[in-house]
């Protein structure tokens, strides 16, 4: 089918293409509040704004403050001695990085996402009342660092897949608790879940999910769309956990074929040939502007009609740290 010229009524060539616009998408209070950390940090301080890791996993975001001012490290020890503000990015930090920053009096912003805070603020409740502690997650990514490193080295286990919580053996299974990486997917979570609940009925769980709205939001609005979308494109960087498991969430929910995208230049419009349903969706940390610039790609060879499909409403905001509640936001 080719698209209508509405102005005149006669056809102009173009496929027809319906895009499948997912809501919520895009970014969560804890990546907006971590980006405007850096951003109003820059506004008072000036230049030079030190940020330990990427403030949030999206490369876009990352070089829009670099070039705004902010100078991204891995470790403290790359930072001079300096007056200048240190934020910490949104996945966490282990407890050694702050008492080092500490050591070297430095000026630190701690843009945790508050949703990760509350799953540390678990960890050590749990240990220190004895419990042996799994967390599920992905190993080597930073909230995973961050959250094993608020607890003596090898007080957490780590579990990753079904065949971890398969084969996991306990000190004691009486006195065992399990966490949770916030940005998982939700349906491997449950199964890994439903394997230790199984064979340790006394496991102690969180008392509210510590997968956050952000994530749970996100693929939930993927499955509603994903049966009707002959491909489905994930806006994203290829290191945002959450964005990896909402191309995940797609192809089991039905989609034939998700793919994760940074940006519009990227398309493989090969991909695309004789494709009528599209749906698009953003992770957590990628911002508006890269899927507006996706969609306006897809204009110039379509003839494109955009539905919006909404599973959920999301008002939440969180607080930012004192020293910049008195800068206005942009």
């Amino acid at each position: 089918m080719t698209g209508i010229n509405h102005a005149n009524g006669r056809s102009d060539g173009r496929p027809a293409l319906t895009i499948y616009l997912a809501s919520p998408r895009g970014f969560c209070a804890g990546v907006d509040r971590a980006i405007q950390i850096v951003e109003l940090a820059l506004e008072k301080f000036g230049a030079p704004v030190y940020v330990r890791h990427a403030i949030v996993h999206n490369r876009y975001v990352v070089e829009t403050l670099r070039a705004k001012g902010a100078v991204f490290v891995e470790e403290l020890d790359e930072i001079p001695d300096t007056e200048a503000p240190i934020v910490f990015s949104a996945h966490g930090v282990p407890k050694a990085v702050p008492e080092a920053a500490q050591n070297r009096d430095m000026f630190v912003l701690d843009a945790t996402c508050p949703l990760v805070s509350k799953v540390h603020i678990e960890a050590e409740r749990l240990y220190e009342d004895g419990a042996e502690i799994l967390l599920v997650g992905h190993a080597g990514h930073p909230e995973v660092i961050g959250t094993t490193g608020q607890l003596p080295p090898g007080a957490v286990h780590l579990i990753e897949t079904i065949g971890d919580a398969q084969a996991f053996t306990p000190k004691d299974p009486g006195r065992l608790a399990v966490i949770t990486q916030t940005t998982l997917s939700v349906d491997d979570t449950k199964e890994i879940m439903d394997v230790l609940r199984e064979r340790f009925p006394n496991i102690a769980v969180p008392r509210k999910d510590d997968i956050c709205y952000a994530t749970t939001n996100r693929q939930d609005a993927v499955k509603r769309i994903a049966a009707k979308c002959d491909r489905m494109i994930v806006v994203g960087s290829p290191n945002s956990s959450n964005s990896l498991r909402l191309v995940e969430v797609a192809e089991r929910a039905g989609c034939p074929r998700a793919m994760l995208m940074e940006r519009a230049a990227e398309i493989d419009w090969s991909v695309f040939d004789g494709v009528g349903r599209l749906g698009i969706t953003a992770g957590a940390s990628a911002p508006e502007v890269l899927v507006d610039d996706i969609i306006d790609a897809f204009r110039r060879r379509f003839d494109v009609h955009v539905e919006t499909v909404t599973t959920a409403e999301e008002n939440i905001s969180f607080k930012l740290p004192r020293p910049l509640r008195d800068v206005p936001a942009a």
